[in-house]
């Protein structure tokens, strides 16, 4: 059966290799995990997905292999009975468990058994059988106020206490917007890491080859810390259209933070121009001007404009047409002046992409950024990362 499951995988063009499959065979000789189809989920996952980004095929295609297992008539017979324990343990709370012990466990377990000996066919409505849309508590898209749902997708009550193919990494699929857990993976496309600050991490390889140059006499190196060296030059569009996507932009905000050691962030509304912020509240009292920000931040850093870049096409190509004051410049000329003090550049836009062709305003930005715009997907994210990343 586990030769078909890798089988299973490689057809769904999962990158596992014979290696990983044989360290799985050899977790399961070894007794890693217990019993239960979850146990064996973890530890297939663990042994044979090394990208977080394939966690939802390897769940599809999980899914799909092992989900007949669960129809199959007659299963009762395949179902140690201990398994069966272990899963009520895991899902019931003391209380409850007390409750069916009263009840009496035989008898519990006989009327499951009776349910898939006697269950001929698929049912629909009911509140007994396996099926959908009743008020069984086994099966999908109905209602129970605990249940087991079994395949299916859900019918939005959150009640199960148990769900077969749940898809819990579902928002790591490349073509999905992001949470910051996700956009933290994608950034750490562009992580550098250099040796920095004072000496106060232990160099193990250098203290063993110094202790063994001494004879045997412990020689302690200390080395500095590993940092991350990457500089990042974050402007961010605030406001108009641009509040329909707070959440991913303080999502991305969030993960860069936290990732980049060296993070500068200035704010901008529609298009840059002469002047830039850091906070929203005092953006008209206190601004920050744009050829200090060139001064200051040297071309080594990586810039990364964030903005639906969805406004007038005169706030882009004209002088006075920004929508908030009378810029004597347009904004064509200082995204230009900025792309020529920092080679590296993106922008990620949060507006989906199929809809990219019918704003003017985004093609005239996609041109002056020599088409490094990338929509905000885990795919598009890790293709800005790539792109930062090559020599300018």
């Amino acid at each position: 059966m586990l030769i078909d499951f890798f089988l299973h995988l490689k057809a769904r063009k999962l990158p596992v290799s014979t290696r990983e499959f044989l360290t799985l065979l050899e977790a399961l000789q070894a007794h890693v995990c217990g019993p239960s189809i979850d146990d064996f989920y973890m530890l297939a996952r663990a042994c044979l997905v090394k990208d977080e980004s394939l966690y939802d095929r390897f769940d599809q295609a999980f899914g799909e292999y092992f989900k007949g297992v669960t129809e199959i008539p007659g299963l009762d017979a395949e179902i140690p009975e201990e398994w069966l324990r272990a899963m009520a343990r895991k899902h019931l709370t003391p209380e409850e468990r007390a409750k069916l012990e009263k009840l009496g466990w035989d008898k519990l377990m006989d009327e499951f058994r009776k349910r898939l000996a006697e269950q001929k066919g698929r049912h629909q409505g009911g509140n007994k059988w396996i099926g959908t849309g009743g008020s069984s508590p086994f099966g999908n898209n109905g209602t129970h106020p605990e249940g087991i749902r079994i395949g299916g997708e859900s019918a939005g009550n959150r009640t199960a206490v148990k769900v077969w193919d749940k898809r819990e990494f579902r928002n790591l699929d490349d073509s999905v917007e992001l949470g910051t857990r996700n956009i933290k993976v994608a950034l750490r496309r562009l992580r550098r890491f250099a040796r920095q600050g004072a000496a106060e991490e232990l160099d193990l390889d250098g203290t063993i080859a110094a202790t063994a140059r001494n004879a045997g006499w412990l020689d302690l190196l200390m080395r500095p810390e590993r940092h991350n060296a990457v500089k990042v030059l974050l402007f961010l569009d605030v406001g108009g259209s641009m509040d329909d996507h707070i959440k991913v932009c303080e999502e991305l905000f969030s993960a860069c933070r936290l990732e980049f050691k060296h993070l500068e962030y200035f704010y901008f509304h529609n298009c840059v121009y002469e002047g830039v912020w850091r906070d929203n509240r005092r953006r008209h009292a206190e601004r920050t001007p744009v050829f200090d920000v060139i001064h200051k931040y040297g071309p080594d850093y990586k810039l990364i404009f964030v903005g639906d870049a969805t406004m007038s096409p005169y706030e882009v190509l004209h002088p006075h047409g920004s929508v908030e004051h009378m810029n004597a410049e347009a904004g064509a000329t200082w995204l230009r002046r900025l792309l020529d003090a920092y080679p590296a550049a993106a922008w990620l836009n949060p507006e989906p992409e199929r809809l990219w062709d019918y704003r003017k305003s985004i093609e005239l930005i996609r041109e002056i950024m020599g088409d490094r715009m990338y929509p905000m997907t885990l795919d598009g994210l890790a293709r800005a990362m790539q792109g930062l990343s090559k020599k300018h």
